[in-house]
């Protein structure tokens, strides 16, 4: 007999496997989702669905979020939240890095439940998701054990591509997954050079930490440059705060801040906020321009804001 085990379906969005996919590997998924869509004792489980970022299927050690769905009757159960990835192929085991988010929606009806479960899915299709099978488990066991907090003080980093949805539209699947796949490429690459710590990729985002706000600087200046080559546009926000690490997992409201500091600015621009420019020293040589006072949405007082020249 079938059981939910054993039609649970993952799906990760992974770079350049979509680009891959061969007609018989879309046959194969869109069987195994026929299968796992069976009624079982008047119940229909539906697959679980995960998104890991955009990351070669070999890589191991990175973190970014899983979204599931499952469908019983007229109710659609959803649950999303922050993952991390460890080990590879059929060693590869991913687990909540902390508790995640969930939902139920009522839909009045088994046929509105299908459509709306189905409708959630080709989203997700839509955005190069791969077959990933396994479940998620809880939490990894050294992070369970890791629950002392620590407070720690970084330079952050958040890049973002502008008009991606657009781009994307444009290119097709195959060819943006391509196109993505450098992209991470090129940030990782400066990251490293510049000493920067990935700590999770938002879609077509990253965010980044720094010991030292210059290093965060320079690394956002070349991956502006990387980028021209690539025929993309991004915007960067850096701020320097305090963030507490609770069982492997880094949280606090510097987070947040860097994130609204990167969505004010433009195509092209590096914008850092007054608490980076204070901790920058007399000798550096950036080169940074007053942008103004700016209210940050859902952060306390405003800020002012700097464009990094040159």
């Amino acid at each position: 007999m079938a059981t939910e085990t054993s039609l649970s379906h993952a799906i990760a969005l992974q770079g350049g496997g979509a680009g891959r996919e061969s007609g018989c590997q879309r046959r194969v998924v869109r069987l195994a989702f026929a299968k796992a869509t069976q009624t079982v004792f008047g119940r229909t489980f539906m697959p679980k669905f995960l998104r890991i970022g955009v990351h070669q299927s070999n890589v191991s050690g990175y973190t970014s979020k899983a979204w599931c769905v499952r469908r019983v009757g007229s109710a659609v159960f959803l649950k999303w939240g922050a993952v991390e990835v460890h080990g590879a192929g059929a060693g590869r085991k991913v687990y909540w890095s902390r508790l995640p988010q969930e939902k139920t929606v009522r839909c009045g009806s088994a046929q509105r439940a299908q459509d709306y479960t189905k409708a959630a899915i080709a989203r997700r299709r839509n955005h190069r998701y791969e077959p990933l099978t396994g479940p998620i488990a809880n939490q990894r066991p050294s992070a369970a054990r890791s629950t002392e907090l620590k407070q720690a003080l970084a330079t952050i980093l958040i890049v973002d591509i502008v008009g991606s949805t657009a781009k994307a539209a444009k290119l097709g699947d195959a060819r943006w997954t391509k196109v993505m796949g450098h992209y991470y490429a090129a940030v990782r690459k400066e990251l490293k050079t510049c000493g920067g710590r990935e700590v999770v990729t938002t879609g077509d985002g990253v965010l980044a930490t720094f010991k030292k706000p210059a290093a965060g600087i320079a690394c956002a200046t070349a991956i502006q440059k990387a980028m021209r080559t690539l025929g993309l546009e991004i915007r960067v926000g850096l701020h320097a705060g305090e963030y507490t690490i609770s069982g492997g997992e880094m949280v606090g409201l510097a987070f947040h801040i860097g994130t609204r500091v990167a969505a004010k600015a433009r195509a092209g621009e590096v914008l850092v906020s007054s608490a980076v420019k204070e901790l920058m020293t007399a000798q550096s040589t950036i080169s940074l321009r007053d942008h103004g006072v700016h209210r940050l949405k859902g952060v306390p007082e405003r800020w002012r804001l700097w464009r990094v020249e040159g």
